[in-house]
């Protein structure tokens, strides 16, 4: 099972891989460049308890103005995650309706997913291993961000040749990918909750 789902994860997020063709922005912060200039704070969606009430330049905790140095690591993070979500939540929904050959695998065994975290240990230890390592990979890449022209979530990982060559569609491609991984990292987490609670699969509904 897990390695079917890792299989069909990353087969339908791809595009979140897609590498930036732009520099990573000096690390100062200023008032007409909102947090370097990443994509992600135009707004305009309505955000209750702000003084502008709009989601524009969202930063109540003032990371931007107060650790400007650290906002690449802050968006490597934020897109990390963003990406972990989204595959995430594709493999939670998958084995609700297909499994992989084997008894242990099986609706029999295992007739919610969120029971195999429990009935399949070894599959968790790989599965953490497996996150562990790639994780470990970009060690490298991090610690170098600051010091040559590689953006922010760019590990240079574009097999399908997704991600656009003309400017604004890069920028525009950028926003879809944060977006759909903020909303991501909150539907999982609902998603787990909600079969957690009520015991069945897919919707999670009582």
């Amino acid at each position: 099972m897990t390695k079917f789902l890792l299989v069909a994860a990353l087969a339908g997020s791809a595009s979140a891989f897609a590498p930036a063709a732009i520099k990573c922005s000096s690390t100062t912060t200023s008032l007409a460049e909102f947090a370097n200039g990443y994509v992600g704070g135009e707004g305009p969606e309505p955000m209750p308890f702000t003084s502008t009430s709009t989601s524009v330049n969202f930063d109540p905790a003032g990371f931007a103005e107060r650790a400007p140095e650290w906002l690449p690591w802050f968006r490597e993070a934020e897109l990390k995650h963003g990406r972990a979500a989204m595959l995430a939540t594709v493999g939670f929904v998958v084995p609700e309706i297909v499994r992989i050959p084997g008894e242990q695998f099986s609706f029999e065994a295992i007739p919610n997913v969120i029971d195999a975290h429990d009935k399949l240990p070894e599959s968790m230890i790989q599965i953490f291993f497996w996150i562990s390592f790639l994780e470990a990979c970009t060690f490298p890449a991090l610690a170098n961000m600051n010091n040559f022209d590689r953006a922010a979530g760019d590990f240079g990982f574009d097999p399908l040749g997704l991600f656009p060559e003309d400017p604004e569609k890069q920028k525009e491609m950028k926003l879809k990918e944060l977006k759909n991984g903020r909303l991501a990292m909150i539907a999982i987490g609902g998603m787990v909750t909600g079969a957690a609670i009520t015991g069945h699969g897919f919707p999670y509904l009582p």
